[in-house]
């Protein structure tokens, strides 16, 4: 059986998830949702683009299995005083009583203490349970990193980005993440928006991997646990499912995307960059 079917400890918090988690934005059906659910799929991330089909899919589910789900609600809020109404109106339009997860959304410096005053509160109302962040400054984890084998970071989840194009994790945040006892590191965009799937943004003679190949990529780093997807359709999920199912990648294709890579970011610069992407474009430029 692939690894990558076993499920991951999340912290401290005594939960478990898929190494795939499923974001609402490109409107799945409700069905699509379901079935990836009944396949293994327990982590259901209700972000940045808050899809109906996505919530119907989580209270259909949530009648018989919601001691199984794990689902989060994201908050790019910038004043923490509006983030307990923000996640009260997200639970009416979702139809669910609470939410295990409340994502600080692109978080690049480390929030204050107003941030976790309102987690706190939200969490004696049985509203939420435990605090995640995602950010786009990479060299700012490890601090996270530090704070929470010393007791001192509430972040049970740290999100940020990665795939064959964007490999700044690898020098700035994977060799800080401990083998045990750390909290769980999700990445998304393994395709980078589907530029690795692009026959028009390929090096000369390549042809692009497949979804699934990207996905099997990201999970391929130790330092992953899980990889977030953001499927439109059946065959999208599918395709991301199989990821699990194949486990991980030869290293002579995973060499193959890191090629392609390599010219993609040299070619097409970030639409929205990391903190140390300008040493990465010089590295990508370096490579072709």
């Amino acid at each position: 059986m692939s690894d990558f079917l076993e499920r991951r400890p999340i912290g401290r918090t005594g939960l478990s998830s898929s190494r795939l988690g499923i974001g609402s934005t490109f409107n799945a059906p409700t069905s699509v949702i379901e079935d990836a659910f009944h396949r293994g799929i327990n982590y259901l991330y209700w972000g940045t683009v808050r899809q109906p089909d996505f919530a119907r899919a989580m209270v259909n589910l949530a009648k018989r299995h919601r001691d199984d789900m794990i689902l989060t609600i994201q908050s790019y809020s910038n004043d923490p005083g509006t983030i307990e109404g923000e996640v009260e109106e997200a639970l009416t339009a979702a139809g669910m009583e609470s939410f295990d997860f409340l994502l600080l959304g692109n978080r690049n410096d480390v929030p204050g203490d107003g941030y976790r005053e309102v987690f706190e509160r939200l969490r004696e109302r049985g509203k939420v349970r435990f605090l995640s962040l995602s950010s786009h400054n990479r060299p700012m984890l490890p601090k996270l990193l530090k704070a929470y084998a010393e007791g001192k970071s509430p972040f049970e989840l740290l999100m940020l980005r990665y795939n064959g194009v964007h490999r700044g994790a690898e020098k700035d945040v994977f060799p800080y993440v401990p083998e045990t006892g750390g909290p769980f590191i999700c990445t998304y965009t393994a395709t980078r928006w589907g530029h690795l799937l692009d026959p028009e943004k390929m090096p000369p003679g390549e042809e692009p991997p497949s979804a699934r190949d990207c996905y099997r990529y990201s999970l391929s780093q130790p330092a992953i646990d899980m990889v977030l997807c953001g499927p439109a359709n059946a065959e999208q999920m599918n395709l991301a499912i199989e990821a699990l199912e194949c486990g991980p990648l030869e290293p002579e294709e995973r060499e193959r995307i890191e090629r392609i890579g390599a010219y993609q970011y040299a070619q097409y610069a970030p639409a929205y960059p990391d903190a140390g992407d300008a040493e990465d474009v010089n590295a990508g430029r370096a490579a072709t």
